[in-house]
């Protein structure tokens, strides 16, 4: 029989429902394989073996009276930024240090409700801010995969880096993850798995620390296409908690994977070619178009043409929004306190030992352009080049029902190789930002590898709510990739 770790969630399903090993075993064997591996990886910051066991025989006993619900007895792992109620949520910050929620988020609770099991906490950048992993307080995650003929470690891209990396290592079936300027599918692209942000609004944000709350938005991160689907339906709801949540039903996204894309148009839009991207990730992308073409699909050429003003409108946005929601960190209510001789130094004391570099360096340049003389000159531009792009986007979507492009101008980079230039890691995420600021779903999926031995992901963006489609053409995709 298969190793368990090896099964998708589709085929754990089915396994489950035959008895063909239950729900404990499927816990066992990733408690097994996060105990030989996380030393290595560092994927998981706090594995709940007990929790989980506890989950799975529940599980089991719902099995048995056939109340099975649609994801019973799937083994996740929880990015460290959704509040789990009674267990330690942090954001990967020392600013965070202990706090143990009393509430659970909604998308979690969305995904005990349907059966899941919770393998444990999930490693990231502190706060989402990073797009290797290398920010957080607990130390770097490790990619596993390595360059041909190397053994030098790589990023497993970021902010969702432990979650691409232990859904890559076989240490969960799937994982939560959170995307505000790529940090799902830019992680998915350099390990080698699938990732989708979803349309903004469509799951919940309520339970999430907060880093960019207009841009902030969960998702999945799994080994197929079908996996992300059946995540991805159980994550998504409407929630009045949450301001921002779309109020409308939540589509049956698996039975969508397999409608293909004939008929449909899809777009390529010239601004994704950018100076210094792989030659490699080029060759992909096209070989990506000719699939799509003999898969039925019409190809045509589009514009998005305030692309290479996303980044830095982007760069504004983010921070100041990040300024805001990060100054209730005080030490005050909960997590880290510092002493000091006054209330004031005691907040100075506290923020300087508790926020890494990363975080001060944004939490800095989000109060500089929300400043007075400066907010109409950075923020209030950032605004208008955002309206510009989502304006660009529509025009594109009149013309073509998705887009296809790379996710990432390159492949998976060694540690430490851009932690000194902040300008070179913030272009890791020059393909991925403008659907962030346009609310609108994308999903990256693996597309073959480079020279190197590394994986590629090539994205698929779409109009909003048009998840359906994009799981259908990334299935093509998938299937063109060789993947059963």
């Amino acid at each position: 029989m298969t190793e368990l770790t090896d099964l998708s969630i589709a085929e754990a399903r089915e396994g489950l429902k035959r008895k063909d090993f239950s729900a404990t075993e499927l816990a066992r064997a990733h408690l097994a394989a996060i105990e030989v591996a996380n030393s290595a990886l560092n994927a998981y910051v706090l594995p709940t073996p007990e929790r989980a066991l506890a989950m799975a025989k529940a599980s089991d006993a719902r099995i048995m009276t056939g109340e099975a619900g649609p994801l019973e007895g799937i083994p996740l792992g929880i990015k460290d930024l959704f509040a789990t109620k009674g267990v330690r949520t942090t954001a990967c910050s020392h600013i965070l240090h202990g706090f143990t929620p009393p509430y659970e988020s909604t998308v979690t609770a969305n995904l005990w409700a349907a059966g899941a099991v919770m393998l444990g906490k999930l490693n990231n950048d502190e706060f989402a801010m990073g797009s290797s992993n290398e920010t957080s307080f607990y130390g770097p995650v490790v990619n596993p995969w390595r360059r041909k003929g190397s053994s030098a470690q790589l990023v497993p891209g970021g902010s969702s880096g432990g979650s691409s990396a232990a859904v890559a290592a076989r240490l969960c079936m799937g994982a939560t993850a959170t995307d505000t300027g790529g940090s799902i599918r830019q992680p998915a692209a350099v390990t080698g798995t699938v990732g989708i942000k979803p349309t903004y609004g469509r799951c919940s944000r309520w339970g999430i620390v907060a880093f960019a709350s207009s841009l902030d938005q969960a998702g999945p991160i799994a080994r197929t296409v079908r996996d992300t689907a059946l995540l991805l339906g159980a994550m998504a709801s409407h929630d009045p908690k949450d301001t921002t949540s779309v109020d409308a039903p939540v589509p049956d996204y698996a039975a969508a994977v397999d409608k293909g894309v004939k008929g449909l148009t899809v777009g390529i839009p010239a601004e994704y070619r950018v100076a210094g991207m792989a030659p490699e990730i080029e060759a992909l992308w096209q070989q990506g178009v000719a699939w799509l073409k003999a898969a039925g699909a019409k190809i045509k050429e589009v514009n998005l043409p305030h692309t290479k003003y996303a980044l830095p409108a982007y760069y504004i946005v983010a921070p100041a929004e990040a300024s805001s929601n990060l100054a209730r960190y005080d030490g005050v209510r909960y997590g880290l306190r510092e002493k000091g001789h006054d209330v004031t130094s005691m907040y100075e004391n506290t923020r300087r030992e508790g926020f890494g570099q990363e975080v001060k360096r944004r939490i800095l340049i989000g109060t500089y352009v929300l400043s007075a003389g400066y907010y109409d000159a950075y923020y209030g531009q950032a605004l208008k080049v955002r309206t510009l792009t989502i304006d660009a986007f529509r025009r594109a979507y009149r013309e073509a029902d998705l887009l296809l492009g790379a996710t990432t101008p390159s492949v998976a980079f060694e540690f430490g190789s851009k932690t000194a230039d902040p300008m070179a890691m913030y272009l890791s995420d020059v393909f991925t930002i403008p659907s962030n600021l346009s609310g609108e779903p994308a999903i990256s999926v693996p597309f073959g590898t480079g020279e190197a031995g590394l994986p590629i992901g090539v994205q698929l963006l779409g109009p909003g709510r048009s998840e359906a489609q994009l799981f259908a053409g990334a299935r093509v995709l998938e299937i063109a990739d060789g993947r059963p």
